[in-house]
């Protein structure tokens, strides 16, 4: 699946194996410093968890006028993206996956790959469907039972949105396209509850 401009996906991927991809406090910081520098100039940031051995995303591809540099490469456009080496996309969380695998491998004197080779990407299609993902990616801490309350699970974008005083790369104007404030937001978190036992997601 390519991705296409102005679109907005979810995105998950897991460690290749048993093993954490965060088995450190550190490795976590490394990761959204690297996840930036890859990727601040290519996709919007609405939410991200990051969890021991797992991460999701939702993000919105930016539009043609917002990729400087990529619009004159062989096989662009709004809908057909080419072959992924030509997708500004597909090949920046490529060289982002592949820092961070780099940097893993020296820090812990490993080898081969990190992350599933093929990161997943679910496009969203309705308000409904950004909604849910918005909600189940700050949800995903409860679920793995790491902590009762979203607030106590420290690498998640739920504290910028908590604290919207203090920078952040993260777009947080977006949300309200899909929802009426922070007191909507909570009011759904309550109620959806049954999310997390959603097979659909990790």
């Amino acid at each position: 699946m390519q991705m296409e401009l102005g679109q907005t996906y979810h995105i998950y991927n897991h460690a290749n194996g048993t093993e954490n991809i965060f088995p450190e406090e550190e490795n976590y910081r490394f990761f959204l410093q690297q996840y930036e520098k890859y990727l601040v100039d290519v996709v919007d940031t609405y939410a991200y968890c990051l969890m021991p051995n797992h991460f999701h995303l939702l993000v919105g591809v930016k539009g043609d006028s917002d990729l400087a540099g990529f619009q004159n490469l062989p096989g662009l456009s709004s809908t057909n993206l080419g072959h992924s080496s030509r997708n500004p996309a597909i090949k920046a969380f490529s060289d982002f996956f592949n820092s961070y695998t780099k940097a893993f491998n020296k820090r812990f004197e490993r080898r081969g790959s990190l992350f599933v080779k093929h990161f997943k990407r679910t496009p969203i299609l309705d308000e409904k469907q950004w909604q849910e993902a918005f909600l189940y990616i700050h949800l995903n801490p409860i679920k793995h039972g790491f902590v009762k309350e979203i607030q106590d699970w420290k690498w998640s974008s739920w504290h910028a949105y908590q604290q919207p005083e203090k920078p952040s790369n993260l777009n947080r104007n977006y949300y309200l396209n899909f929802f009426d404030g922070p007191s909507h937001i909570q009011e759904m978190m309550e109620t959806k509850k049954e999310w997390l036992s959603n097979k659909e997601y990790e």
